[in-house]
């Protein structure tokens, strides 16, 4: 896995896995990571990856029917 810094103002006061699950569900979101792949990434299961999902306003499906097909196709 590669490591990054982000740098962030004081006055941003989230909870670790707060930053690890915004920046996993847009990478989840954009299709660049699959769910197990972003659940890893927080160091989650990904049941509970997919559960937090709403939280962070990511929805579990796809946005086309491809994408749909897709994901059942690889489930």
């Amino acid at each position: 896995m590669k490591t990054i810094t982000l740098n962030l103002p004081d006055e941003i006061n989230l909870k670790k896995i707060d930053y690890f699950m915004i920046i996993a569900s847009k990478l989840y979101e954009d299709s660049i990571l699959s769910a197990g792949q972003a659940a890893k990434m927080v160091g989650i299961s990904k049941k509970t990856f997919i559960e937090l999902l709403g939280k962070y306003d990511v929805s579990l499906f796809s946005t086309s029917i491809k994408d749909l097909k897709s994901d059942f196709n690889n489930a």
